[in-house]
């Protein structure tokens, strides 16, 4: 079959139409490395400076929250953050510490409407979800209040959970949650005084309801800092009858590890 297409002169022509747009591409809007904008081979590529500067959350690390362990303790160990404060979520999967180029993404994507950075920045989440993307039955963002996304024009998790629903073929519900308390920018704040800002933001809508009951679903954030967000957005989940909840977010703030 693959033969026989190469020997077809239409087949010839399309792919060398398509090799002249791409070069076309490349003159006018030449690859940048996503971080520092220096050349790199291909589009939306990290340039090796940068990739140094990526701390990627790797195994081990604890079964729940994620957090990263400087050494393996065997197979199933949690923190103990997560022995002595279960979240209200089942897991917690994330790419990489909040530093560096990771940072430098999430701001692009966040404050610098670099919404292009969305769908390599889902690859990556994708991966890092340790298999909870494939094995759920929603795709559902952490939802902005209306008059926030009237402001900033885009839902910068929403943008992160289209990409990933489409990367992974699971069904996108961007209405499914929404925000129903405006709260105050969580930047700054301690942990009691965003869990206060939080507590009671979001609801489920009647869509929502009848697509969530008993289903498992990953719940899409930018980053995660103290988890009052995600932990106020789960409740709202689970007491619309969702079953299981994995938060999953491209970046997670940390000190150190354990």
């Amino acid at each position: 079959m693959r033969g026989d297409r190469a020997e077809n002169p239409g087949w010839r022509l399309a792919k060398g139409l398509r090799g002249l747009m791409a070069a076309a591409v490349d003159a006018v809007y030449p690859p940048v490395c996503t971080g520092c904008g220096r050349m790199v081979g291909q589009h939306r590529g990290v340039c090796p400076d940068c990739w140094a500067t990526l701390r990627l959350i790797e195994r081990p690390y604890c079964e729940v929250l994620g957090v990263p362990f400087s050494h393996d303790l065997g197979a199933g160990i949690l923190s103990a953050d997560a022995i002595a404060n279960p979240p209200v979520f089942e897991r917690l999967r994330s790419v990489a510490i909040h530093d560096g180029i990771a940072k430098s993404l999430v701001h692009g994507l966040k404050y610098r409407d670099r919404t292009d950075l969305a769908v390599m920045m889902a690859q990556w989440m994708v991966r890092a979800s340790d298999g909870s993307v494939e094995a759920c039955d929603a795709i559902v963002p952490v939802p902005l209040h209306a008059f926030r996304l009237w402001a900033r024009k885009f839902n910068q998790s929403a943008e992160l959970a289209r990409a990933i629903a489409r990367i992974s073929a699971r069904p996108y519900l961007p209405n499914a949650l929404t925000r129903i308390k405006r709260t105050a920018q969580q930047v700054g704040l301690g942990a009691t005084a965003r869990e206060d800002n939080v507590r009671g933001a979001f609801a489920v809508t009647e869509a929502g309801r009848a697509a969530l009951f008993g289903k498992r679903v990953v719940l899409v954030d930018d980053v995660y800092t103290t988890g009052a967000t995600v932990s106020a957005a789960t409740r709202a989940l689970k007491k619309a009858g969702a079953q299981d909840v994995t938060v999953l977010t491209f970046a997670r703030a940390m000190s150190g590890l354990i």
